[in-house]
C-alpha cells in the first residue's frame, strides 16, 4: 500500500510537533516545508535580546529530526492548489501532499501607525532579538550613559517580560562598561486599561505591584500614535526615546487570505471539529480560530491532535473532535519573579519563577529526549553579546540557577 504523502508547512511549534508524531509511522511519507532552519523556541527570545545565548531560543530542525523519517526543505510557501493537491514555494518548488498540514505563525502588525516599522526594535525572530541587543549596547557605548527612557509598547506577556529584565541587563552592560551608574527610565505602555488584557484581573494587578517594585513607569490607556528617531508621541505627549520595543501587535500569516481561506472577523481561520479549514487541509495552532489560539502550547497541542486522527483514520477509526485545553501560563516579571496560572491556582514569586523554567524543560522535552532537552535547558545559564568586553568580563551567576538552587536545597 502507498504511504500517504503528509505534507507540514511551517516548522513552528505545531507543524514540527505533527511531524515527529507522524514520523515513526510507516503509513506516512512525511515533508515540512518551512523558510528557517532552527524550531524558533519564542518564550526566550526576551532573554536572547538581553545578553543570553542565541541557541537558547533556536533548536536546529536538522538535529531535532536526524535519523528519523521526516524530509525537511528549506523554503516559503506561496501558492495552494487544492485541486492539484501542491504547495509551491518562493523558489518554484511544488511540494505534493494527499494530507496538508499548515502552521505558519503570525506575522507582526504595526496597525499603520507612523514610524513604528522604520524606527522600533522587536523580538519575534532571533535576528530582531539580536539587533536589539546590539542597539542596547551601542547606545550606552557611544553615550557613555542610559537612554533618557526605554520604551516598551504593549503590555502582554512578551513586553512584561522584556520590560521586567532590562533594567539588570543594561546595569549590567554598564557595569562592565565602567560607566557611571545612572537611574533607569523604563516606560510600559498598553492601549488597553489594565496589564495582561487576556488574563484575570487579579494576576494582573500582582504582575502591575511587581513592575511598579522594579520602578517601571505604567502608561494605561494610552495610544501609541507615531514615531521619529528621536521620539515617541502617546496620546498627543512626547516621549524622548532611541529605544522603542514593540511587542504589542500581530496579525494572522498572508498566506491564508492569499489563497482564499475563510477567514473570521480575527483574521483567524475557519476550522471544523477536527481543525480542518477544507479536505484533507488542516490548520494549527496561531493560524486556527481556537480559544487558546495563539499560545505555544496550544500549537502542540494541536500538532499531536492531528497526527493522532490522521493514525486513526489511516486504521479505519473515527475522527476525534478537538477539545480546546486551558493551557498553564507563566510570565516572568524581573529576575527570580514570574505568575503562574495553573487551572484555579495562582502563583507569584519566586516559586513562579522556578515552575516557568521547569515548564521551559517540559518544553524542550517535546521534542527532544531528556538528556538533549536538558543540554538546551541549560543554554540559558551562558552570556553571549557581540561585545569583546562584556563576553570577557566574568558573568555573574545566573539568577535562575540561583532561584532554583534556594528552592531545592534542604532545610534543617
Amino acid at each position: 500500500m502507498a504511504r500517504e504523502k503528509v505534507l507540514i508547512v511551517g516548522g513552528g511549534f505545531g507543524g514540527v510537533k505533527a511531524a515527529l508524531e507522524l514520523a515513526h509511522d510507516d503509513r506516512f511519507s512525511v515533508t515540512l516545508l518551512s523558510d528557517q532552519p532552527y524550531l524558533r523556541y519564542y518564550p526566550t527570545l526576551y532573554h536572547t535580546a538581553t545578553g543570553g545565548k542565541g541557541a537558547n531560543s533556536n533548536i536546529p530542525l536538522a538535529r531535532l529530526f536526524e535519523g528519523k523519517a521526516i524530509k525537511l526543505v528549506h523554503g516559503r510557501a506561496i501558492s495552494i492548489d487544492k485541486k492539484l493537491k501542491t504547495v509551491s514555494t518562493e523558489a518554484q518548488q511544488s511540494l505534493v501532499y494527499d494530507s496538508l498540514i499548515i502552521s505558519l505563525g503570525v506575522v507582526t502588525n504595526y496597525f499603520g501607525i507612523p514610524g513604528l516599522q522604520e524606527f522600533s526594535y522587536g523580538i519575534k525572530s532571533i535576528t530582531e532579538a539580536n539587533r536589539l541587543k546590539a542597539h542596547l549596547h551601542q547606545q550606552l557605548i557611544d553615550d557613555n550613559k542610559p537612554d533618557l527612557n526605554y520604551v516598551v509598547i504593549g503590555a502582554g506577556p512578551t513586553g512584561i517580560e522584556m520590560a521586567g529584565v532590562l533594567p539588570s541587563y543594561l546595569r549590567d552592560i554598564m557595569a562592565k562598561h565602567g560607566i557611571t551608574p545612572r537611574k533607569i527610565h523604563i516606560d510600559l505602555i498598553e492601549a488597553q486599561p489594565n496589564l495582561l488584557p487576556r488574563l484575570p484581573r487579579d494576576t494582573s494587578r500582582m504582575v502591575q505591584r511587581q513592575l511598579k517594585r522594579l520602578g517601571i513607569k505604567l502608561y494605561l490607556g494610552q495610544a501609541v500614535q507615531a514615531q521619529t528617531a528621536d521620539e515617541l508621541m502617546v496620546n498627543g505627549k512626547p516621549i524622548r526615546s532611541h529605544t522603542v520595543i514593540w511587542t504589542a501587535g500581530v496579525t494572522n500569516h498572508p498566506f491564508f487570505k492569499e489563497n482564499g481561506f475563510a477567514l473570521t472577523n480575527r483574521g483567524k481561520v475557519s476550522v471544523d471539529a477536527y481543525l480542518q479549514a477544507e479536505d484533507n487541509i488542516f490548520v494549527i495552532g496561531d493560524n486556527a480560530n481556537t480559544p487558546y489560539s495563539g499560545l505555544a502550547q496550544t500549537a502542540i497541542v494541536d500538532g499531536i491532535f492531528v497526527a493522532k486522527n490522521l493514525r486513526r483514520r489511516k486504521s479505519g477509526k473515527d475522527l476525534h473532535s478537538y477539545k480546546a485545553k486551558r493551557p498553564i501560563t507563566a510570565i516572568p516579571a524581573g529576575t527570580n519573579w514570574a505568575a503562574v496560572i495553573w487551572g484555579g491556582l495562582r502563583i507569584y514569586g519566586r516559586a513562579g519563577w522556578v515552575l516557568r523554567e521547569l515548564g521551559d524543560v517540559r518544553g524542550f522535552l517535546d521534542y527532544e529526549s531528556l538528556p538533549d532537552a536538558l543540554a538546551q535547558w541549560t543554554t540559558e545559564f551562558g552570556q553571549e553579546d557581540d561585545c569583546h568586553v562584556c563576553n570577557r568580563a566574568p558573568a555573574p551567576q545566573s539568577a535562575t540557577s540561583l532561584a532554583i538552587a534556594a528552592s531545592t536545597k534542604p532545610t534543617s
